[in-house]
C-alpha cells in the first residue's frame, strides 16, 4: 500500500511524510506523559523508562530501516542509519537544551543513571570499533561482535537497573539541579499500571508504524536526489527516523522531566546500536562490517566523540554557558556540523 502511494509522486510522499509527522508528534507526547507517570508508579525510574520503553520503542522505525536495507545489500545504508542515528540524537540534546531556559540541561538533569547510559553507549560503540578494524569472516555469514553487542548490551542494562535501585554515587544537590519526582502512595493514582501499560504500547505501536512510514517515504524522497548511500543513510534517513526522540525529548523538558528527557536520547542511542548487529543477520553477502566504507567510520568517530563530550559534561556540570548551553552542547554542535560538512565535501 505505502508503496503504491510513494509511486504516485514526490507530493504524495511529502503529505506522506508530513502526516506521519504529525501522528509521532501526537501521540509522541501522549507517550511521554505516559512514560513518566509508570516511572513514578512502577519505581523504574525515567532514566530506565527513557533508555528502555521509550527508548527501544521510539526505535523501531530506525531498525525497521536498517534490516530493509541490509535485506536488500545496502551494507552502507543500514549502517550509517545506525551511527548517523546516533550523531543526531545526540545533537538533539542540543535543541533540548536551548529550550531549558533555568540552566544547562546536562548540569540540571543530575542522575547517575544518565552517566551510566553514556558509558553503556560507549562500550557498545567500542565493541563496533573492533569489528570495523577487524571486520573478517564469521559464522554463518555473522559477525561474532553482532552477538557481542547484544549481549553487552544486556549486560550493561542489568548493571543500569541495579544503579537505579542502588546507586553508589549522588549528584550534588546544587540551585537549579532538578530531580525526578518521588510517587506518594495511594495519591494523584487513578489507573493501574497495566491500564497505564496498554496505553502506553498503543502510543508506541502508532509512533512506531508511523516512523517506519517515515523512514520509507524519506528514503523514497533520497533516493530522486542521488546521493551516496553513507550520506542518505547518515543524514537524511537518520534524522527522519530519530524524530520520535525529538518529540519526546522536547515534551519531557516542558513536563519538568528532565531525567527522562536526557535517558531517552542517550537511552536509545545505546539502543541504535543494535540497529547494526540486526543488519548483520538480515545482510545476506556475509558479515556486513566488511562492506562498509569510510563514511560509515566517520560517523563512528562522530558518535563516540560527541558522546564523549556528553558525559564530560554530565560530570561537570556546567551550570551556563553561551547562549545559555553549556559548553558541551557547544562542542557537540561544532562535532556534527563538522561530520556533515566533511562528508558532505566528500560526496
Amino acid at each position: 500500500m505505502i508503496s503504491l502511494l510513494l509511486d504516485q509522486g514526490l507530493w504524495t510522499s511529502i503529505a506522506l511524510f508530513l502526516l506521519s509527522a504529525s501522528i509521532i508528534g501526537f501521540f509522541g507526547i501522549r507517550m511521554t506523559y505516559l512514560a513518566r507517570e509508570l516511572a513514578a508508579t512502577t519505581g523504574l525510574g525515567e532514566a530506565f523508562m527513557g533508555a528502555v520503553f521509550i527508548g527501544a520503542t521510539t526505535s523501531l522505525s530506525g531498525i525497521i530501516a536498517s534490516a530493509t536495507a541490509a535485506w536488500q545489500g545496502e551494507a552502507s545504508l543500514a549502517v550509517s542509519n545506525s551511527l548517523g542515528g546516533i550523531a543526531a540524537q545526540t545533537l538533539f540534546l542540543v535543541l533540548a537544551d536551548l529550550l531549558y531556559r533555568k540552566a544547562n540541561l546536562e548540569f540540571a538533569a543530575a542522575s547517575v543513571e544518565n552517566m551510566m547510559m553514556s558509558v553503556q553507549l560507549m562500550i557498545l560503540l567500542c565493541i563496533l570499533l573492533i569489528a570495523f578494524i577487524l571486520p573478517g569472516s564469521g559464522l554463518f555469514g555473522i559477525h561474532p561482535v553482532s552477538i557481542v553487542l547484544v549481549l553487552a548490551y544486556l549486560f550493561t542494562l542489568k548493571l543500569l537497573i541495579d544503579t537505579h535501585e542502588k546507586p553508589m554515587w549522588l549528584p550534588r544537590m546544587a540551585r537549579g539541579t532538578v530531580l525526578e519526582s518521588k510517587p506518594r502512595p495511594g495519591i494523584g493514582k487513578t489507573r493501574s499500571n497495566s491500564q497505564l501499560l496498554a496505553a502506553f504500547t498503543l502510543c508506541a505501536v502508532l509512533v512506531g508504524l508511523s516512523g517506519w512510514v517515515l523512514a520509507s517515504v524519506g528514503i523514497a524522497i533520497v533516493d530522486k536526489t542521488g546521493l551516496s548511500a553513507g550520506i542518505m543513510g547518515g543524514i537524511f534517513i537518520a534524522v527522519t527516523t530519530s524524530l520520535p526522540e525529538l518529540v519526546v525529548a522536547v515534551t519531557a523538558i516542558r513536563l519538568g522531566a528532565l531525567t527522562l528527557a536526557v535517558g531517552d536520547i542517550v537511552g536509545g542511542n545505546a539502543f541504535d546500536t543494535l540497529f547494526i548487529a540486526v543488519s548483520d543477520f538480515f545482510y545476506r553477502e556475509g558479515p556486513i562490517y566488511a562492506d562498509i566504507d569510510v563514511t560509515e567510520k566517520v560517523w563512528l568517530g562522530s558518535a563516540m566523540l560527541m558522546n564523549a563530550v556528553l558525559l564530560m559534561g554530565l560530570m561537570y556540570r556546567q551550570r551556563r554557558g553561551i547562549a545559555n548551553i553549556g559548553m558541551e552542547s557547544a562542542l557537540i554542535l561544532l562535532i556534527y556540523s563538522g561530520t556533515v560538512l566533511y562528508l558532505g565535501a566528500r560526496a
